[in-house]
């Protein structure tokens, strides 16, 4: 399993969302590649980054700060966040993103999905962010009529590298991980799944690993980081006893 720990951007900065309202949100880092040198000098080797203003806006907002985020950290780098077309996928993978994850395009544009993973094969991610069970879209403001265990029929026999199942209303909430859904998902899944949206604690990294669940990937620090309640290095050491 891994511990990825994850950098929200909004304007540029490093921030975490409740909810996933972007009217309500914490600033915590100012230069959000010294959260990434950080995590880097900790011994993470992969790193979560979601362009917030892109997701919202369809657009590839915060660019020219990932990019420096991944010259000055050198560390495995997944990206989300309004990316919608083939050259917006060319253009992070030139800039040395390992990853893209796609979101809203799994619900709006399977085909695009699809084309980019048969394009990139095993670099592809499926966000899956889900509010009462149901996949959320356009940067969490839209709630589609598709469920999280539909997704995988979608993309059934594609090279997708893993997915990323997101409980909205737990996300910034330190409220504990939705372990149960989780585990659901990840039976069903032909890829990995890496838990998101809640993270509180250590307890959560073991309970994961306690389920020993093959498709169980790893999971996405956040919040839980930034507030001080998780040691990076003691998951990390837990998850690699485990």
């Amino acid at each position: 399993m891994l511990i990825i720990p994850a950098i929200d951007l909004l304007g540029g900065k490093a921030v975490r969302l409740r909810q996933g309202d972007m009217d309500d949100y914490k600033i915590y880092f100012n230069d959000p590649a010294e959260a990434a040198v950080q995590f880097r000098e900790l011994g993470i080797n992969r790193l979560h980054i979601v362009d917030l203003d892109g997701a919202k806006k369809g657009e590839m907002t915060n660019f020219d700060t990932i990019k420096r985020i991944i010259r000055e950290a050198d560390m495995e780098i997944e990206v989300g966040g309004g990316i919608r077309n083939m050259d917006r996928i060319k253009a992070y993978f030139d800039i040395g993103v390992k990853y893209a994850i796609l979101g809203t395009v799994v619900i709006k544009d399977p085909e695009f999905v699809k084309k980019a993973a048969e394009t990139y094969p095993d670099r592809i991610i499926l966000g899956v962010d889900a509010k009462d069970g149901y996949v959320a879209t356009e940067g969490w403001y839209e709630t589609s009529e598709t469920k999280a265990e539909d997704v995988l029929k979608t993309y059934a026999g594609y090279s997708i590298e893993s997915v990323i199942y997101t409980d909205i209303s737990r996300d910034g909430m330190l409220q504990g991980l939705n372990i149960e859904a989780t585990a659901a998902l990840a039976d069903k899944s032909p890829w990995g799944v890496i838990a998101s949206g809640g993270l509180k604690d250590i307890s959560d990294v073991k309970a994961l690993c306690e389920l020993n669940h093959p498709n169980i990937k790893g999971t996405i620090a956040g919040k839980a980081f930034y507030e001080g309640t998780i040691d990076l290095k003691e998951a990390a050491a837990i998850i690699t006893a485990g």
